[in-house]
Protein backbone atom coordinates (compact mmCIF):
# COMPACT_ATOMS: atom_id res chain seq x y z
CA UNK A 1 0.00 0.00 0.00
CA UNK A 2 1.75 3.10 -1.16
CA UNK A 3 2.51 5.76 1.78
CA UNK A 4 0.21 9.43 1.71
CA UNK A 5 2.38 11.72 0.14
CA UNK A 6 3.70 14.84 2.73
CA UNK A 7 1.53 17.89 1.74
CA UNK A 8 3.94 20.63 1.42
CA UNK A 9 3.29 24.21 1.72
CA UNK A 10 5.35 27.23 1.09
CA UNK A 11 5.29 30.47 2.76
CA UNK A 12 7.95 33.37 0.76
CA UNK A 13 8.49 31.79 -2.68
CA UNK A 14 11.25 34.16 -3.11
CA UNK A 15 14.92 32.24 -4.91
CA UNK A 16 15.16 29.72 -2.07
CA UNK A 17 11.42 28.83 -1.25
CA UNK A 18 10.41 27.71 -4.56
CA UNK A 19 13.57 25.99 -5.53
CA UNK A 20 13.07 23.82 -2.44
CA UNK A 21 9.39 23.08 -2.80
CA UNK A 22 10.89 22.28 -6.56
CA UNK A 23 13.49 20.36 -5.71
CA UNK A 24 10.83 18.20 -2.84
CA UNK A 25 8.41 17.55 -5.57
CA UNK A 26 10.35 16.23 -8.28
CA UNK A 27 12.58 14.10 -5.98
CA UNK A 28 9.74 11.83 -4.63
CA UNK A 29 6.29 10.57 -4.01
CA UNK A 30 6.66 10.84 -0.69
CA UNK A 31 5.99 15.20 -1.14
CA UNK A 32 3.37 16.68 -2.64
CA UNK A 33 3.23 20.43 -2.84
CA UNK A 34 -0.03 21.73 -2.47
CA UNK A 35 0.15 25.34 -2.17
CA UNK A 36 2.56 28.69 -2.12
CA UNK A 37 2.30 32.11 -0.90
CA UNK A 38 4.14 35.05 -2.47
CA UNK A 39 3.53 38.73 -2.42
CA UNK A 40 5.88 40.01 -5.30
CA UNK A 41 5.42 39.42 -8.77
CA UNK A 42 8.65 37.85 -8.99
CA UNK A 43 7.82 35.46 -5.88
CA UNK A 44 4.33 34.61 -8.13
CA UNK A 45 6.10 34.23 -11.51
CA UNK A 46 8.69 31.98 -9.47
CA UNK A 47 5.63 29.86 -8.18
CA UNK A 48 3.99 29.85 -11.99
CA UNK A 49 7.42 28.73 -13.45
CA UNK A 50 8.70 26.48 -10.73
CA UNK A 51 5.22 24.74 -9.24
CA UNK A 52 3.22 24.92 -12.12
CA UNK A 53 -0.27 24.12 -11.25
CA UNK A 54 0.58 24.53 -7.45
CA UNK A 55 -2.33 27.39 -6.08
CA UNK A 56 -1.05 30.94 -4.80
CA UNK A 57 -3.30 31.33 -1.87
CA UNK A 58 -2.77 33.68 1.66
CA UNK A 59 -0.37 32.59 4.11
CA UNK A 60 -2.94 31.39 6.76
CA UNK A 61 -4.22 29.44 4.03
CA UNK A 62 -0.75 27.77 2.65
CA UNK A 63 -0.39 27.01 6.72
CA UNK A 64 -3.92 25.55 6.90
CA UNK A 65 -3.44 23.18 3.81
CA UNK A 66 -0.33 21.20 4.44
CA UNK A 67 1.46 18.66 6.97
CA UNK A 68 4.81 20.45 5.70
CA UNK A 69 5.37 24.45 6.21
CA UNK A 70 8.34 25.87 4.73
CA UNK A 71 8.94 29.20 5.74
CA UNK A 72 11.63 30.51 3.81
CA UNK A 73 11.07 34.49 4.07
CA UNK A 74 13.95 36.97 5.68
CA UNK A 75 15.60 36.28 8.89
CA UNK A 76 14.40 39.13 9.99
CA UNK A 77 10.53 38.44 9.08
CA UNK A 78 10.66 35.14 10.17
CA UNK A 79 9.54 35.71 14.17
CA UNK A 80 6.38 37.90 12.75
CA UNK A 81 5.39 35.11 10.50
CA UNK A 82 5.20 32.39 12.94
CA UNK A 83 3.83 34.54 15.45
CA UNK A 84 0.82 35.98 12.92
CA UNK A 85 0.18 32.20 11.94
CA UNK A 86 -0.01 31.05 15.32
CA UNK A 87 -2.50 33.94 16.45
CA UNK A 88 -4.27 33.36 12.96
CA UNK A 89 -5.10 29.93 13.90
CA UNK A 90 -3.06 28.71 11.63
CA UNK A 91 -0.64 26.22 12.88
CA UNK A 92 -1.82 22.94 14.76
CA UNK A 93 -0.42 19.82 16.31
CA UNK A 94 1.63 17.56 14.52
CA UNK A 95 2.35 19.46 11.62
CA UNK A 96 5.73 20.10 10.85
CA UNK A 97 6.62 24.15 10.40
CA UNK A 98 10.75 24.49 9.15
CA UNK A 99 12.30 27.30 8.24
CA UNK A 100 15.45 27.97 6.08
CA UNK A 101 17.25 30.62 8.25
CA UNK A 102 20.56 30.55 8.45
CA UNK A 103 21.06 32.45 11.78
CA UNK A 104 17.96 31.55 13.95
CA UNK A 105 17.20 27.85 15.20
CA UNK A 106 14.26 26.36 16.80
CA UNK A 107 13.45 29.29 19.37
CA UNK A 108 12.33 31.84 16.73
CA UNK A 109 9.37 28.73 16.42
CA UNK A 110 8.43 28.89 19.91
CA UNK A 111 4.35 29.83 18.70
CA UNK A 112 4.36 27.05 16.28
CA UNK A 113 5.73 24.45 18.94
CA UNK A 114 3.31 26.09 21.74
CA UNK A 115 0.10 24.60 19.74
CA UNK A 116 2.14 21.39 19.25
CA UNK A 117 3.65 22.06 15.93
CA UNK A 118 7.11 19.60 14.97
CA UNK A 119 9.85 22.31 14.42
CA UNK A 120 12.74 21.91 12.11
CA UNK A 121 15.79 24.56 11.54
CA UNK A 122 16.86 24.05 7.52
CA UNK A 123 19.79 25.99 6.01
CA UNK A 124 21.28 25.47 2.81
CA UNK A 125 24.84 26.72 2.66
CA UNK A 126 24.28 27.77 -0.86
CA UNK A 127 23.65 30.63 -2.96
CA UNK A 128 20.43 31.07 -4.86
CA UNK A 129 19.23 32.57 -8.32
CA UNK A 130 15.28 31.59 -7.90
CA UNK A 131 15.48 29.48 -10.94
CA UNK A 132 15.71 26.00 -12.31
CA UNK A 133 19.57 25.82 -12.37
CA UNK A 134 19.54 26.21 -8.18
CA UNK A 135 17.70 22.65 -7.90
CA UNK A 136 21.25 20.52 -10.08
CA UNK A 137 23.38 23.41 -7.32
CA UNK A 138 21.95 21.72 -4.59
CA UNK A 139 23.54 18.63 -5.04
CA UNK A 140 26.26 17.84 -2.32
CA UNK A 141 25.47 21.25 -0.83
CA UNK A 142 25.31 21.07 3.36
CA UNK A 143 22.02 21.93 5.48
CA UNK A 144 22.62 23.08 9.21
CA UNK A 145 20.29 21.63 10.67
CA UNK A 146 18.55 22.14 14.25
CA UNK A 147 15.85 19.66 15.68
CA UNK A 148 14.96 18.02 18.86
CA UNK A 149 15.36 14.41 18.55
CA UNK A 150 11.64 13.62 17.54
CA UNK A 151 12.27 15.72 14.32
CA UNK A 152 15.60 14.39 13.81
CA UNK A 153 14.46 11.99 10.76
CA UNK A 154 12.35 13.90 8.80
CA UNK A 155 15.28 16.84 9.24
CA UNK A 156 17.67 14.34 7.80
CA UNK A 157 15.45 13.11 5.13
CA UNK A 158 14.81 16.56 3.89
CA UNK A 159 17.98 16.81 3.54
CA UNK A 160 18.53 13.80 1.52
CA UNK A 161 15.48 14.55 -0.63
CA UNK A 162 16.90 17.66 -1.80
CA UNK A 163 20.58 16.54 -2.73
CA UNK A 164 21.86 17.20 0.48
CA UNK A 165 24.27 16.50 3.36
CA UNK A 166 23.36 17.29 6.68
CA UNK A 167 25.39 19.01 9.52
CA UNK A 168 24.22 19.34 13.17
CA UNK A 169 23.90 23.20 14.17
CA UNK A 170 23.45 23.70 18.18
CA UNK A 171 20.51 26.14 18.54
CA UNK A 172 23.11 28.28 20.63
CA UNK A 173 25.62 28.46 17.63
CA UNK A 174 23.36 29.43 14.84
CA UNK A 175 23.95 33.00 14.14
CA UNK A 176 28.02 32.10 14.52
CA UNK A 177 27.41 29.32 11.89
CA UNK A 178 25.48 31.74 9.40
CA UNK A 179 28.59 34.69 10.29
CA UNK A 180 30.84 32.13 8.95
CA UNK A 181 28.81 31.74 6.18
CA UNK A 182 28.09 35.25 5.25
CA UNK A 183 31.38 36.05 5.87
CA UNK A 184 32.60 33.28 3.45
CA UNK A 185 29.73 33.75 0.64
CA UNK A 186 29.01 37.47 0.78
CA UNK A 187 32.07 39.29 1.62
CA UNK A 188 33.79 37.52 -1.47
CA UNK A 189 31.58 38.93 -3.41
CA UNK A 190 31.89 42.41 -2.54
CA UNK A 191 35.58 41.38 -2.93
CA UNK A 192 35.37 40.03 -6.60
CA UNK A 193 33.64 42.67 -7.18
CA UNK A 194 36.38 45.30 -6.05
CA UNK A 195 38.90 43.39 -7.77
CA UNK A 196 37.38 43.42 -10.88
CA UNK A 197 37.32 46.83 -10.85
CA UNK A 198 40.81 47.67 -9.78
CA UNK A 199 41.52 45.68 -12.93
CA UNK A 200 39.18 47.49 -14.90
CA UNK A 201 40.91 50.51 -13.66
CA UNK A 202 43.77 49.14 -14.90
CA UNK A 203 42.62 48.91 -18.36
CA UNK A 204 41.38 45.09 -18.34
CA UNK A 205 38.94 44.52 -20.94
CA UNK A 206 38.09 41.29 -19.36
CA UNK A 207 38.32 41.33 -15.57
CA UNK A 208 36.16 38.16 -15.03
CA UNK A 209 38.11 35.95 -17.28
CA UNK A 210 41.56 37.54 -15.93
CA UNK A 211 40.42 36.67 -12.39
CA UNK A 212 38.52 33.53 -12.98
CA UNK A 213 41.47 30.86 -13.15
CA UNK A 214 42.88 32.84 -10.79
CA UNK A 215 40.26 32.46 -7.63
CA UNK A 216 39.31 29.39 -8.86
CA UNK A 217 42.90 27.76 -7.86
CA UNK A 218 42.50 30.23 -4.70
CA UNK A 219 39.76 29.25 -3.77
CA UNK A 220 40.40 25.34 -4.16
CA UNK A 221 43.90 25.53 -2.39
CA UNK A 222 42.36 27.89 0.61
CA UNK A 223 38.97 25.50 1.49
CA UNK A 224 42.25 22.41 1.20
CA UNK A 225 45.23 23.66 2.69
CA UNK A 226 44.07 26.64 4.91
CA UNK A 227 46.51 29.67 5.49
CA UNK A 228 49.26 27.35 3.83
CA UNK A 229 47.44 27.98 0.28
CA UNK A 230 48.57 32.38 1.32
CA UNK A 231 50.61 33.58 -1.29
CA UNK A 232 51.66 36.87 -2.69
CA UNK A 233 54.00 40.25 -1.74
CA UNK A 234 52.19 40.79 2.08
CA UNK A 235 53.44 36.71 2.61
CA UNK A 236 56.70 37.46 0.97
CA UNK A 237 57.12 40.38 2.54
CA UNK A 238 57.79 42.95 -0.20
CA UNK A 239 56.99 46.09 1.53
CA UNK A 240 58.20 48.18 -1.60
CA UNK A 241 55.28 46.28 -4.03
CA UNK A 242 52.68 47.07 -1.18
CA UNK A 243 53.77 50.31 -0.97
CA UNK A 244 53.08 50.73 -4.88
CA UNK A 245 49.74 48.92 -4.82
CA UNK A 246 48.40 51.28 -2.27
CA UNK A 247 49.95 54.51 -4.12
CA UNK A 248 48.05 53.31 -6.90
CA UNK A 249 44.63 51.96 -5.79
CA UNK A 250 44.60 55.14 -3.67
CA UNK A 251 44.67 57.05 -7.12
CA UNK A 252 42.65 54.92 -9.39
CA UNK A 253 40.37 53.05 -7.12
CA UNK A 254 39.89 54.74 -4.47
CA UNK A 255 36.79 53.52 -3.01
CA UNK A 256 38.40 49.68 -3.06
CA UNK A 257 41.31 51.60 -0.52
CA UNK A 258 39.29 50.63 2.68
CA UNK A 259 38.55 46.89 1.94
CA UNK A 260 42.18 46.07 0.72
CA UNK A 261 43.46 47.54 4.11
CA UNK A 262 41.35 45.89 5.87
CA UNK A 263 42.45 42.75 4.26
CA UNK A 264 45.90 43.24 4.72
CA UNK A 265 45.99 44.01 7.57
CA UNK A 266 44.13 40.04 8.46
CA UNK A 267 46.68 38.54 5.62
CA UNK A 268 50.10 40.02 7.39
CA UNK A 269 48.49 38.70 10.97
CA UNK A 270 48.23 35.02 10.13
CA UNK A 271 51.58 35.56 7.89
CA UNK A 272 53.61 36.05 11.38
CA UNK A 273 51.00 34.05 13.66
CA UNK A 274 52.18 30.82 11.22
CA UNK A 275 55.85 31.56 11.24
CA UNK A 276 55.82 32.73 7.14
CA UNK A 277 57.01 36.52 7.71
CA UNK A 278 59.23 37.51 10.19
CA UNK A 279 58.45 40.29 12.50
CA UNK A 280 60.95 42.59 11.33
CA UNK A 281 59.27 42.73 7.87
CA UNK A 282 55.72 42.66 8.84
CA UNK A 283 56.26 45.87 11.07
CA UNK A 284 57.78 47.75 7.95
CA UNK A 285 54.42 46.42 5.81
CA UNK A 286 52.31 47.29 9.14
CA UNK A 287 53.54 50.86 9.41
CA UNK A 288 52.90 51.63 4.98
CA UNK A 289 49.46 50.06 6.35
CA UNK A 290 49.15 52.87 9.01
CA UNK A 291 50.23 55.87 7.58
CA UNK A 292 47.87 55.26 4.65
CA UNK A 293 45.10 54.81 6.45
CA UNK A 294 46.06 57.88 8.58
CA UNK A 295 46.76 59.93 5.05
CA UNK A 296 42.69 58.47 3.85
CA UNK A 297 41.16 60.07 7.47
CA UNK A 298 42.75 63.32 6.84
CA UNK A 299 42.30 63.00 3.31
CA UNK A 300 37.41 62.82 3.14
CA UNK A 301 37.84 63.30 -0.73
CA UNK A 302 39.73 60.59 -1.65
CA UNK A 303 37.65 57.99 0.70
CA UNK A 304 34.55 59.71 -1.64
Amino acid sequence: MALTPLRVGVVGAGRVGAVLAATLSSASDRYAVVAAAGESDASRERIATLLPGVPTLKPTAVARACDLLLLTVPDDMLANVVTTLAEAGALRAGQYVAHTSGRHGLSVLAPATQVGARAIALHPAMTFTGTAVDIERLRGCVFGLTAEAPERPLAEQLAADLGGRPTWVPEEMRTLYHAGLAHGANHLVTLVAEAMEILAAAGSTDPAGTLRPLLTAALDNALDEGDAALTGPIVRGDAGTVAAHLEDIAANAPQTLASYLSLARATLARAVTDGRLVPLRARKIRDLLDHTEAAGAAAPELRR
